[in-house]
């Protein structure tokens, strides 16, 4: 049988796989002076790995003896994953540079991390998705402890590698106790099975749920979902801040995007069983992502509370187990990743006497100072607020419309509530900018890169609502093939 249709299928993973182990050549032979062109080919080979996701090779459909799967949903959620990578990446370049991080290594493990969360989005197979998780996890282990001399990055890769290490321990043996019960590992197997068991009214074994059970958690702690979110504070304060953006945005889309492939498609008929889990981590995670923020002062901080609480707000979507869910979902994500790249590009370029400062406070009187940068970093504050007619407000319409449509009225009304609260931290900063007097004033935005990210973000939220139709045709598209297969 010719492997030419595999091949073609995993065209993206295997040219970025092949990129990134010519890329750690390149750094071994040309040394640490390697780091910037590393940096840049590292980006071009995210943009040529998009190219062939968004024109693929060959058609739809199930490959490498039924581990991988080829479809719309896989296709979107891997094009939002390398728009996040490539822009973090090229973002932060400026920023390693300066703090003298710039070893070719870097790029290189971001890269293979990428990699990992193209497996893991498509994968269809417990252990292509355990594969695909833990290439992505071992490489994020490493770029968060990547500056070896900073106590404050050892001490968050410490923590991400020991905690991620029993996530994974936790899903493992749920993998383990879903075969065990099921007798297969395929998730178009597992699909099978269990239609006829609903068909024929078999009741579900309590050893399957179990199963079930520590697969979500295992996947709950990639997403950063409460109560397996201990990590994400220390982590996000701890790790380089060009580190911090790229764990913020692309692997929170992938490993969202597996759980909505996991619970969707081999446990689709099991929605009784695992949506009580979902809807009771969603509130969880809207809920302390909303409460704990508001005592934050380092913003870096405050966003891993705030990519806990939209993480929440995502896993609405999830919970109706519906179409208008999922489109719901994607909608969310892909406008959660604009909002947070370029709330993470104001914070690269915070910087006073050329060091970089990571408290809210040093944000006061910045319109006066930087007034660019703060409407910027305005707009996106309001949009992750909810506050229309931005982006913001309709992934939060979108994913809460599904919970309604699905008689879920009480996670409606939490969601909602939450959102109020979380407003409140949103616009302090936006008071702090607008209304208080500079104490000191911020060096000058650092690099075109991270200004350019910056203006395009803030116009892709602001100007949504004129062409909305270009993320929710394809988000759309993509909740139906995954229905539809």
């Amino acid at each position: 049988m010719s492997l030419a249709p595999d091949l073609a299928a995993a065209a993206p993973e295997l040219f970025l796989a092949c990129a990134a182990i010519a890329l750690l050549m390149l750094g071994v032979f040309r040394g640490d002076g390697a780091g910037r062109p590393i940096m840049r080919l590292s980006v071009l080979a995210l943009i040529v790995a998009l190219l062939l996701v968004v024109f693929p090779m060959g058609g739809e459909g199930i490959f490498f003896n039924s581990l991988f799967i080829k479809d719309v949903f896989g296709n979107f959620m891997k094009g939002l994953v390398l728009v996040g990578s490539g822009l973090t990446i090229l973002m932060g370049w400026r920023y390693v540079e300066r703090e003298r991080m710039d070893r070719p290594e870097l790029p290189v493990l971001l890269l293979f991390a990428t990699v990992g969360m193209l497996l893991m989005i498509s994968a269809n197979d417990l252990i292509s998705l355990y594969v695909g998780l833990e290439l992505q996890s071992l490489a994020l282990y490493v770029a968060a402890a990547i500056r070896r001399d900073s106590l404050r990055a050892s001490e968050a890769g410490l923590k991400y590698f020991v905690l991620g290490a029993l996530s994974s321990g936790m899903l493992l043996y749920g993998l383990s106790l879903v075969y065990g019960f099921a007798g297969t590992t395929g998730f178009t197997d597992l699909a099978a099975a269990f239609a006829r068991d609903a068909a024929a009214g078999t009741p579900v074994s309590l050893g399957l749920i179990v199963g079930l059970v520590f697969v979500a958690a295992g996947i709950a702690f990639k997403i950063s979902a409460v109560p397996f979110h201990m990590w994400t504070p220390d982590v996000y304060e701890g790790a380089p801040t060009a580190i911090t953006a790229f764990f913020a945005v692309a692997p929170k889309v992938a490993a969202m995007a597996l759980f909505v492939r996991v619970l969707m498609g081999p446990f689709g008929d099991l929605v009784g069983q695992w949506q009580q889990i979902v809807v009771f981590i969603s509130i969880a995670s809207m809920a302390l992502g909303a409460f704990a923020a508001i005592a934050q002062s380092n913003v870096k901080r405050l966003m891993a509370y705030s990519s806990i609480g939209n993480v929440g707000y995502a896993l609405v979507g999830l919970a109706s187990g519906t179409e208008a869910g999922i489109r719901g979902v994607t909608i969310y994500m892909a406008i959660y990743l604009v909002m947070t790249v370029g709330t993470f590009a104001c914070i690269l370029a915070m910087r006073i006497n050329e060091r970089g400062v990571e408290s809210i406070d040093d944000l006061r009187g910045l319109s006066k100072t930087h007034p660019m940068m703060a409407a910027a970093l305005a707009i996106f504050m309001f949009s992750l607020a909810g506050i229309p007619p931005l982006a913001g407000f309709f992934g939060k319409l979108y994913v809460f419309l599904a919970a309604i449509q699905a008689g879920l009225y009480g996670l409606a009304v939490i969601g909602v509530l939450t959102s109020v609260v979380g407003a409140y931290y949103y616009l302090r900063i936006v008071k702090l900018m607008y209304f208080d007097e500079p104490t000191e004033v911020l060096d000058r935005p650092i690099g075109r890169e991270v200004g350019l990210v910056m203006g395009v973000s803030a116009l892709a939220i602001l100007l949504f609502f004129v062409m909305p139709s270009l993320v929710v045709d394809g988000a759309s598209a993509a909740a139906l093939s995954l229905f539809a297969g």
